[in-house]
């Protein structure tokens, strides 16, 4: 059994530009704690062997996702929840003037920054 408290720093920066705190891993599975600032847009990214599942905590943004059969932004706010499932290609911004905070869950494992591939998204990135 694990339990963890979540540090008042980042630990890491996500590929696509997200502040991220670590929460918890184990063998399903990993955990982390997201902050994009007011005003940021993160680069649009496809994960190769993850998926991702989200729950919005604060804030007020947007995220665009695209899949081989369908294409939609989805506003995020207090207790939305999301997926990106793997393959799917997304971006997302604060669109608020606080700071936009989720948690992030991945399956499997995140295998490390070359799971990642970066390209072109709706919006300009400005990490």
């Amino acid at each position: 059994m694990k339990e963890t408290i979540l540090g008042p720093e980042a630990d890491a920066t996500s590929p696509a530009g997200a502040q991220i705190r670590f929460i918890m891993d184990g063998p399903a599975g990993n955990m982390i704690h997201s902050t994009v600032p007011p005003g940021q847009i993160n680069r649009a990214t496809r994960h190769a062997s993850v998926s991702e599942f989200w729950y919005v905590l604060g804030g007020a943004g947007e995220i665009w996702r695209r899949s081989a059969r369908e294409e939609r932004v989805t506003p995020l706010v207090p207790g939305t929840s999301i997926d990106i499932p793997v393959g799917t290609d997304f971006q997302y911004r604060n669109a608020g003037d606080e700071d936009l905070t989720f948690i992030c869950i991945t399956m499997p494992p995140w295998p490390g920054d070359d799971e990642a591939t970066h390209l072109e998204g709706p919006w300009r990135p400005t990490v």
